[in-house]
Parts: C-alpha cells; structure tokens; sequence
C-alpha cells in the first residue's frame, strides 16, 4: 500500500484487490453503493481481478472516496490492441461530493497508471471527467470476442484518458474492447 497526502485534502492510498482486507471491501462497497444508489455494487469484488488496482481517499480513518483500474485490451480504429487501465466503481461519499475527493482520486489514479497505453471508463457524468483530461469517444463502438465483433450502438459514455505512450487517436474512428465473461463495457 502506497500513501500520499494531498495537502489539506484526503490522505490517498492504493492497495491490490488481493491485498484489500474484507473489513474494507465492506467499506468499498458501502461507498459506492451510498454514491451511486446502486446495489449491484454488492457484487464489485465478484467481477475484479487479484491485480486489479484500487485508489483510496481517506478523510483521517473515513474511507470517503474510490476508484479501481483494471487491465483490458482497447483497439481504436486498425491501431494495434492497447494495454488500458480501466478505470470503475469511481466513487465519493455523498457528503464529500464537490469537496475536491473525486478529482484527488482521479488524479493520483493517471499518475500511477501512466504505464498504461491508455486509459478508459464508462460514465453518465461526462463533464467531471472532461475537467481532468478525459474525452468522451464519439465513434462506433463494439466488443471484441472469439466470434467476432458484437457492436454496441446504444453504448454512451466511453470516455478516454491520452497517456504519456498513448499513440495518436482519432475519437471518430471505432473503439472496440475484449469482451469479459460480465459484460463488454
């Protein structure tokens, strides 16, 4: 476990999913279900692998926001695949929201991950993430399986974070993804 602390702002910390004790994967999923009035985040550790990373902001002993980065296979356009962090499960207790937490996560998230070719998420809050870097990819989009391609035209939200070895894109261009046994985005 990594720490850093953000000036007057919440103390930031990572730890590996295989390293997250189960008093904090409670607390993890407390978070993001209290953010974003979604049960299904019961399930998180259910579709993260080990090596997922998480990202932690802790107001003293309060875990008061969250994000995870996985590994998947982006390929824009008829570039070659591009390793990409895949950034989920972004959340801020609601008492905390607009107080700064998100955007510390999000930014000590892109410095660890500049390793990446690319990074990715999915979100219906376009303008927060553009305010840090992110766009919002605007071409077709589809998964990638053994069979071929599944495109997902009602697919919205994909946004992308240019990293220090993120080749040239064209955001018009497709943007498919591998397709995990759970879902393609």
């Amino acid at each position: 476990m990594t720490t850093e602390n953000a000036g007057d702002g919440p103390t930031l910390d990572s730890v590996r999913t295989d390293q997250v004790r189960a008093e904090l994967r409670s607390e993890i999923v407390r978070l993001c279900i209290g953010a974003h009035a979604e049960q299904d985040f019961e399930n998180l550790f259910s579709y993260l692998p080990p090596d997922g990373l998480h990202f932690l902001a802790h107001d003293r002993d309060r875990l008061v926001g969250h994000a995870v980065s996985t590994t998947r296979w982006l390929q824009p356009g008829a570039l070659p695949l591009l390793r990409t962090a895949y950034v989920d499960a972004v959340a801020t207790r609601p008492e905390y929201q607009g107080r700064g937490v998100g955007s510390a996560v999000m930014r000590y998230l892109a410095e660890a991950i500049a390793d990446y070719e690319i990074a990715c998420l999915e979100t219906d809050r376009q303008a927060f993430y553009e305010r840090l870097g992110w766009e919002e990819w605007i071409g077709p989009l589809a998964g990638r399986s053994e069979g071929g391609l599944i495109p997902t035209p009602d697919q919205r939200g994909i946004m992308i974070l240019r990293l220090p070895t993120t080749p040239r894109l064209d955001l018009k261009e497709q943007l498919t993804i591998e397709v995990s046994p759970l879902r393609i985005w």
